[in-house]
């Protein structure tokens, strides 16, 4: 074996490990700073906030794939629960919450790692 297919392997190893990852997984910073991390539970993902007042609070609950999740967001502070769509565009998330279909608020958080 070559050292041009050895690197040829490699390449197509990462490129296929790579397409299969959940892109939504993952730590991201809120717009007010602090972080969240989405990871799978079960067939769908939660979102829990890691730092500040909230830390270790499930704020979030979404099911979907590619670029377009839709479920619910829970506001820790008052523990209303809303229903939540988030859009996934390379490395930001926005999240849109809304009471009704007129009474919606978003946010864009940045992917940390």
């Amino acid at each position: 074996m070559t050292i041009r297919s050895v690197f040829a392997t490699v390449f197509i190893s990462i490129a296929s490990a790579a397409s299969g990852a959940d892109t939504v997984v993952g730590t991201w910073k809120t717009e007010n700073g602090e972080t969240s991390a989405i990871h799978h539970c079960g067939p769908n993902y939660c979102i829990v906030a890691k730092s500040g007042r909230y830390a270790g609070q499930q704020i979030g609950f979404f099911s979907g794939t590619g670029d377009t999740y839709t479920g619910r967001l829970t506001d820790p502070r008052t523990k209303t629960i809303y229903s939540g769509r988030l859009v996934l565009s390379g490395n930001s998330l926005k999240l849109r919450g809304c009471a009704t279909r007129v009474l919606c608020k978003t946010q864009t958080w940045i992917r940390l790692n």
